[in-house]
C-alpha cells in the first residue's frame, strides 16, 4: 500500500506503515456496512515489537479511525503513546489473548455483523449452502456466549476452543478472524461475512441444497488456482482501498 502524508513525528517508519494499513482496514469495514456505533474492533502487531499493538480508540467510530489517533497498547494493556482516548477493555481482553498466546496472528478482526451474528445464533452455524461458506467447512472454532469478553478468566476457553483454527463463530456474538497479515485477515472476514448473508438469503427460502463432502474438498483443493499473486487478500484488499481513497483520504493522516 503506498504511503501518503508526513508520519507523525516519534513514529519509526514500520510503525507508520502499519497505522496507515489497519487506519484504512476501518474505512474499508465502514464503507462495507460492518461498523457497530464505536464497537467493534481490528488490531494489528506492531512490527519489530511483538509485544505491542494498535487498537481502535474508544469512543470514535470507525469512519473517524485515522492512523495517527490509533492507540498503541503493550500486551497487558498499558498505554505505549500519548493518546487521549481509551481502550475498550472487551476488545483488549480478547485480542491481547490470542496476540500474546498465537505467533501467527499478526491480525485479528472482531464484529457484531447481522449476518454474522445471525449465523453464530443458531444450532449448526455456518452450514455448506453456498460457494463461501464452502471455504470454511471444517475450519470454524466455535465458543458459546458467556457474557461481553472482560474477564480474563475466559481466556483459557477462548484458545482450547479455538484449537489450531484462525477464524471462530462466537456463538450469540459475532464474527472472529486471524490472519498472518490484515489483507489475509479481510479476505477471510469478507469470504465469512457473504456467507452467512447468502444462508441467511438461502435459509429464508426453504430447505437449502447442502454441498458434499467430496465436494467442499474439491472446491478447497483447488481455491489457489483462483487467487491473484501477491498473497491472501493482498489485491482484494488494495482495491478497496483504492476505492475508499476516492472518497476520503483522511484515514492516511
Amino acid at each position: 500500500m503506498a504511503t501518503a502524508l508526513a508520519q507523525k513525528p516519534g513514529i519509526g517508519e514500520a510503525e507508520w506503515e502499519a497505522r496507515q494499513q489497519l487506519a484504512a482496514c476501518y474505512r474499508v469495514f465502514d464503507h462495507l456496512g460492518w461498523s457497530e456505533m464505536i464497537y467493534n474492533h481490528i488490531t494489528v502487531k506492531l512490527p519489530g515489537d511483538e509485544g505491542a499493538f494498535l487498537i481502535n480508540p474508544f469512543g470514535l467510530h470507525f469512519s473517524e479511525v485515522k492512523a495517527s489517533n490509533l492507540v498503541k497498547i503493550d500486551i497487558d494493556g498499558n498505554k505505549l503513546d500519548d493518546s487521549p482516548y481509551p481502550v475498550n477493555r472487551a476488545g483488549f481482553v480478547q485480542h491481547a489473548l490470542f496476540h500474546r498466546h498465537l505467533p501467527d496472528a499478526h491480525c485479528i478482526m472482531h464484529t457484531h455483523t447481522t449476518a454474522g451474528m445471525a449465523v453464530s445464533s443458531v444450532a449448526g452455524g455456518l452450514r455448506p449452502v453456498n460457494f463461501y461458506a464452502c471455504n470454511f467447512a471444517g475450519q470454524i472454532a466455535y465458543h458459546d456466549f458467556e457474557g461481553v469478553t472482560v474477564r480474563d478468566e475466559e481466556g483459557e476457553r477462548l484458545l482450547a476452543n479455538l484449537g489450531d483454527k484462525r477464524v471462530m463463530l462466537l456463538r450469540n456474538h459475532g464474527i472472529l478472524v486471524m490472519g498472518r497479515t490484515l489483507p489475509e485477515a479481510f479476505i477471510k472476514h469478507w469470504a465469512l461475512q457473504r456467507a452467512c448473508e447468502i444462508q441467511l438469503a438461502t435459509l429464508s427460502m426453504g430447505e437449502p441444497l447442502l454441498v458434499p463432502e467430496e465436494v467442499v474438498a474439491v472446491h478447497q483443493r483447488d481455491l489457489h488456482m483462483a487467487q491473484v499473486p501477491g498473497g491472501p487478500g493482498a489485491a482484494d484488499f488494495a482495491a478497496m482501498v483504492r476505492l475508499v481513497d476516492r472518497v476520503d483520504r483522511s484515514w492516511r493522516e
